[in-house]
């Protein structure tokens, strides 16, 4: 056999074995009873960039469109918008140090030396809440925030700026009630068990892997340690080939697009977590 034939052959044992070891991984996260397992939305999901580049390729994706809890005006300003990362408020100094981060240390370093958070991210357990208390909240606020506008609005009948502010208030619950996505990335922890016992439902809260590492900011002279969450690019989540037609024909939202402005049609897509927190696609529903 000469070197040609010899790498080549090395080349083809490698991919297979490749591909043994992902088929492997995929149906032991797959074996036995779902870790948990939620009743999804086009309000939850979008298409990866990769689904319009390669429209004809087999392996395409969705992405989950999760939020960040937010309080006050900022909540009318980016709480709407699904993301693959963010600050939450819960995610506090109290909060990073019971995650195993030296708080102090990461405060203590200056401002341009801070080797300490360039190298602090780490893998964590991130809860995702569906339509439970933070999305009521959301709502709750929005409905607040209308009311506040509508006053204004008595007040100030012939006011433009009043007027629109409150056009955008109405759009804004509108947006909230029926378009926004309901899944909300509530708390983050390192063991599974004790995050399951503390949140037990799990037709309502799912737990994944995500990135978490620290950042600093300034309040005045005092020096605020928070925590950025990275839910690895939003999870991937593969569409098997006999469901792309639903999918197609449901226009499901692209990455970046408020679902409203896509004209996407209404789905239900059953998502189960497996073995080793990692998603996949039981059925899909056309409604």
């Amino acid at each position: 056999m000469n070197t040609r034939t010899l790498t080549l052959a090395l080349g083809a044992a490698i991919i297979v074995v490749a591909n043994a070891v992902a088929l492997g991984g995929v149906a032991w996260n797959r074996s036995g009873e779902p870790e948990s397992r939620l009743a999804l939305s086009q309000r939850e999901l979008a298409k990866t960039a990769e689904w319009r580049a390669h429209h004809e390729d087999s392996g395409l994706a969705l992405s989950l469109k999760w939020r960040i809890p937010r309080a006050g005006q900022e909540a009318y300003e980016k709480n709407g918008y699904w993301s693959y990362g963010g600050s939450p408020s819960w995610l506090d100094e109290r909060r990073l140090a019971e995650l195993g981060f030296d708080v102090e240390r990461a405060k203590a370093q200056g401002a341009g030396q801070q080797p300490y958070l360039r190298k602090s991210e780490r893998e964590v357990l991130v809860v995702l809440e569906l339509a439970g208390a933070a999305w009521e909240q959301a709502l709750e606020g929005a409905r607040r925030n209308l009311a506040d506008k509508q006053a204004a609005l008595a007040a100030e009948p012939d006011a433009e700026q009043v007027i629109r502010a409150e056009k955008q208030a109405r759009d804004w619950l509108e947006r909230e009630e029926r378009h926004n996505s309901r899944l909300f990335a509530i708390d983050a922890g390192t063991d599974l068990a004790g995050l399951r016992a503390q949140y037990p439902d799990r037709s309502r809260y799912m737990i994944l892997t995500a990135h978490l590492r620290l950042h600093r900011s300034a309040n005045g002279d005092e020096v605020v340690l928070g925590g950025y969450l990275n839910t690895r690019a939003g999870h991937r989540i593969n569409v098997p080939h006999a469901l792309r037609g639903t999918f197609a024909a449901a226009r499901v939202a692209e990455v970046y697009e408020v679902y409203e402005a896509s004209g996407a049609a209404p789905f239900g897509v059953l998502l189960a977590v497996g073995r080793r927190l990692e998603p996949w696609i039981e059925s899909v529903v056309q409604r």
